[in-house]
């Protein structure tokens, strides 16, 4: 789960890391409040949406007096903020974040990520941060500092000490810079974080280090362990299929194809999306039902595949095991006679039922096409591809 970055700021904070002053305004007026509650210009709008980039995108400005500000917080309130992360169709700004301008003496970028190649929490630090890191880590991969640490014996000083020395920073600008970073390996293990991205982590002209952005992403599925974080969840941040996916325990993540699928299984969900592409085709999906789904879940899925309106055919692949394969067939003859779907529909079933499920497939008078084996459910996706009857 992702949030924003006031959000972030405010659980910084609370590990004593250091943050620019400032508030949150979904209005002009909201906005003036918080302004006038700083020392004075200059003062940052930073919009407010699950995506890097803002800066290249016009989505971070500076206003440099009360005519400035109305003027900026006017153009990125309401706007379409289309960067890199957020793909052409972009988001849009429903809030801003107002902060005190500082003067800077140099940019540095931080993260701390999980490395599943190795199972250890990897630090990632480099001398040059701010909008072009992409650039200078693709160019120049070797000057990013990377220090390893297992989670299970946790961060030592060496490991501060290398992360300092890598940036080239000496005195009080590494004696400050040790004790922020040793505050966020707590937080990232504390609040369950997959990710933690500080760009730019400033050294201002008076010697402070402060996070001047932030980044989190929270690992979904320790969500139980922490309701407070749970509740900074924004749904206007998610494409609104997959907010309705997560509503109903169902793993749905929209993609540009035209085959919809569901399956049982992240696994067997990746394995059949690269079927369909073998086939000719392009998933229109990830759908994963789960193990334990009931004819209830498996008709939200339904649903959900066909309110896209790219889908011109359907894959369902199913495994029986937790999942029965004639509770699958009733949810979906369930579901296809409440819509009166007419597209498509290619089912492959195997394991516990798989009789009971096919034999309540033929009995439904729907037009739902059964395939043998997976073999098969190519061939028959490949022509529903290819826009061929079957």
């Amino acid at each position: 789960m992702k949030i924003h970055e006031y959000q972030a700021k405010e659980l910084f904070r609370q590990y004593g890391i250091p943050c620019p002053n400032g508030g949150i305004a979904t209005t002009l007026d909201e906005a003036r409040r918080v302004v006038d509650a700083m020392p004075g210009y200059p003062v940052m709008v930073k919009a407010q949406i699950h995506a890097g980039g803002r800066g290249k995108g016009g989505g971070v400005k500076l206003a440099t007096s009360p005519a400035d500000l109305e003027e900026r917080v006017a153009e990125i309130l309401g706007m379409t903020l289309i960067t890199a992360q957020t793909g052409p169709a972009g988001k849009v700004v429903h809030t801003v974040l107002l902060e005190q301008g500082l003067d800077l003496a140099q940019e540095l970028y931080l993260s701390l990520a999980v490395d599943r190649r190795t199972a250890q929490i990897l630090i990632i630090a480099s001398a040059t941060g701010g909008m072009e890191i992409e650039t200078t880590a693709t160019a120049d991969p070797g000057t990013l500092v990377r220090i390893e640490v297992n989670p299970l014996s946790g961060l030592a000083d060496h490991h501060l000490r290398r992360t300092a020395f890598g940036l080239g920073l000496t005195g009080e600008e590494a004696k400050h810079f040790t004790i922020l970073l040793r505050h966020l390996y707590h937080f990232f293990v504390d609040c369950d974080c997959l990710l933690v991205e500080i760009n730019p982590l400033v050294i201002t002209t008076d010697g402070q280090v402060l996070a001047l952005d932030a980044k989190v992403e929270i690992d979904s599925s320790a969500l139980f362990r922490h309701p407070d974080l749970a509740s900074l969840y924004d749904p206007t941040e998610e494409d609104p299929f997959e907010a309705e996916a997560r509503v109903h325990n169902v793993n749905y993540i929209k993609l540009n194809g035209t085959i919809g699928n569901m399956v049982n299984g992240a696994g067997l969900a990746m394995a059949t999306m690269d079927l369909i592409k073998n086939a000719g085709a392009e998933p229109a999906n990830f759908l994963d039902v789960g193990g334990g789904a009931t004819a209830d879940m498996v008709e939200h899925g339904f649903r959900l595949i066909l309110a896209d309106p790219e889908v011109r055919g359907i894959l369902i692949n199913i495994f029986g095991g937790i999942l029965r394969c004639d509770v699958l067939a009733a949810g979906i003859v369930e579901a296809a006679t409440k819509t009166g779907i007419t597209l498509p529909v290619v089912i492959r079933m195997e394991g516990t039922n798989v009789e009971e499920g096919r034999k309540i497939l033929a009995a439904s008078g729907l037009n739902l096409i059964t395939a043998a084996d997976l073999s098969d459910a190519a061939q028959k996706i490949a022509l529903v591809a290819s826009g061929d009857s079957l």
